[in-house]
């Protein structure tokens, strides 16, 4: 009696990704991947999501597991879908997130051959994944169970790491591409729910050399700074123990997740566009933890001059500017944790670190670049988009998670942001594109709900907002569409310049063809676009409407938009003018 080995395989697949903690999957539909869709469907511990567009099916699945840490799965058919989950792979590969990118594929007689549907798909994504497995079709042969399982259970430990990344399965299937009734091939898992291989999760210990050399010289050292970008893997709390202890302060971009506590210079981009402040506050020594900051100010300022250790857990050079002088391969919680324990066992009983004037200099400008930012910022009406970053901030609320886009928004939210705790932020940062940034946004709340999904009855999943420009919510139109039907509760803050707004920062603005070719007018009323594909979105005309706006579609749930107009030649006036108030107060 024959026997269905591809569905066996499929339902083997996923019981082992379940088992491993994968609880989001995405698909575009398609009849070669059937198999596995059908096996996804079918299991109730992995929320399946439907997409049209692949490549939003991608983003979902990578905003899934940015949010949670855990693999999430994104599953095509062959052919040109595969292709179309390729960005994502990108943006998981650089950001370091655990993706299983499965591309279903022809059986390898139907290769190169002229089938329907059917591309050379080996090794489709390159370098850019973790691991690379071509399956092959499944078959009633002894073992095959076993193999399959282990090939599942090796895929979500290699998207974990170290380092973290996506991991690309291959997936051939011959027709029947549906059950027929026939019965599976045996493919038992193990005894009470345990992967089949069980991975043991580990960090990077620091060297004990490493930690007492770096306290050294952080103790040695008056004019240091701790300075965080994405990716920088440690507490907020952690890393002001440190400062405190060694008397510096940290200058944390907004999306470090490390800019909050009271020695945290929430104005820097703008205190270092000031060249009497920004030459006399040059460091002699920068802790750095994760990547460069967002901006350029920050990053040209600390050039080659500047002796700088970079900690990274996996030992990547995120270092652009080529300016760092050492590096410092280990887990950076734990490197903070053995710093600062050093540095406080070398202190004098009873001393809590030390309050030199290095550092009461830089909380000096910070109170004055604060408040001339802040006076400025709620004199003005009309929104302006540093503002609109500024009160998203500070108006959501705790526990929340914001989602922020590429270009502006996240240059917006490192300049004038303030130091807050108890907000998560979350950026497509590895490859800092545009791509897919709705579908990231849903992602990420499937992961909050799942995450909440055992919560006491009341009690609802963390707050989800994004702030994104125009172009980068047109881009991803796919990832509206069908959205309401998802049952998520996300709000999406658009910042309406009808174009690209960070090309109007460029020297060439207002030159020959600058409009058509950088600008990029689309003259699309947005709220009419939500409209279109069911979801609900208002307009606010009024800087101090936007958070109360927010505030109330947190309050209804489901996924909406507030769309807020902007000009783009009055937003590059405005940043400068608050450039302008800083260096006043200042001087």
């Amino acid at each position: 009696m024959s026997r269905d080995a591809a569905s066996a395989f499929a339902r083997a697949l996923v019981d082992e990704w379940a088992r491993a903690g994968v609880a989001v999957a995405a698909l575009g539909p398609g009849s070669r991947s059937a198999p596995l869709a059908l096996a996804l469907a079918g299991d109730h511990r992995i929320r399946l999501e439907v997409f049209i567009d692949e490549r939003s099916a991608a983003y979902f699945a990578l905003g899934a597991a940015k949010a949670s840490g855990r693999p999430a799965v994104v599953l095509t058919t062959s052919g040109t879908a595969a292709t179309l989950v390729h960005p994502a792979v990108v943006e998981a590969h650089h950001a370091r997130v655990p993706l299983l990118a499965c591309t279903a594929d022809r059986p390898p007689e139907l290769r190169a051959t002229g089938a329907s549907q059917s591309i050379d798909q080996l090794k489709l994504f390159g370098d850019a994944v973790r691991w690379f497995v071509e399956v092959g079709v499944a078959e009633d042969v002894p073992g095959a169970g076993r193999y399959w399982r282990s090939i599942a259970s090796r895929a979500a430990a290699e998207a974990l790491g170290p380092p973290a990344g996506p991991v690309h399965l291959n997936l051939a299937f011959r027709e029947p591409l549906v059950p027929l009734g026939e019965p599976l091939v045996d493919a038992p898992g193990r005894p009470e729910g345990v992967p089949w291989v069980t991975r043991a999760s580990g960090f990077a210990m620091p060297d004990a050399v490493d930690v007492e050399r770096l306290a050294r010289s952080m103790a040695s050292t008056a004019r240091g700074l701790i300075v965080a970008g994405w990716g920088a893997g440690v507490a907020a709390e952690a890393v002001g123990q440190l400062a405190a202890v060694a008397g510096w302060p940290v200058l944390a971009d907004a999306v470090s997740g490390v800019r909050a506590g009271p020695l945290a210079i929430s104005t820097y981009d703008a205190l270092l566009r000031h060249p009497p402040f920004a030459s006399s506050h040059r460091p002699a020594l920068v802790l750095r933890l994760g990547a460069a900051p967002t901006g350029r100010a920050a990053s040209e300022w600390l050039d080659a001059s500047v002796r700088q250790v970079i900690v990274d857990p996996d030992g990547a050079w995120l270092d652009p500017r080529r300016v760092a002088t050492e590096r410092v391969v280990a887990d950076p919680a734990v490197l903070v944790d053995a710093l600062t324990g050093r540095l406080s066992a070398s202190r004098p009983a009873g001393s809590a670190g030390r309050r030199s004037g290095w550092l009461e200099g830089w909380l000096a400008a910070e109170a004055a670049a604060r408040r001339a930012i802040d006076d400025l910022l709620d004199s003005w009406t009309e929104p302006f988009e540093g503002r609109v970053a500024r009160d998203l901030v500070g108006g959501l609320p705790e526990g929340a998670t914001l989602v922020v886009g590429s270009s502006m928004p996240v240059r917006d939210l490192e300049s004038f942001a303030p130091a807050r705790p108890g907000l998560r932020v979350l950026a497509n940062r590895g490859a800092s594109g545009i791509d897919g940034f709705v579908s990231t946004v849903l992602g990420v709340a499937a992961a909050s709900t799942a995450s909440t999904a055992s919560v006491a009855e009341g009690d609802g999943a963390p707050s989800v907002a994004a702030l994104a420009g125009d172009l980068t919510l047109l881009h991803d139109l796919g990832g509206l569409l069908g959205a309401t039907r998802r049952g998520l509760d996300a709000t999406v803050v658009v910042l309406d310049n009808d174009g690209g707004g960070i090309f109007s920062f460029l020297p060439y603005a207002g030159g020959p063809d600058f409009e058509r070719l950088f600008g990029t007018p689309h003259g699309t009323d947005l709220v009419e676009v939500a409209a279109a594909l069911g979801v609900g979105a208002v307009r606010v005309t009024r800087a101090g409407d936007v958070v109360p706006a927010v505030q109330e579609a947190l309050a209804r749930g489901g996924l909406r938009l507030v769309v807020v107009p902007t000009d783009r030649a009055d937003n590059v006036a405005r940043h400068a003018e608050a450039w302008a108030a800083v260096a006043r107060a200042l001087s």
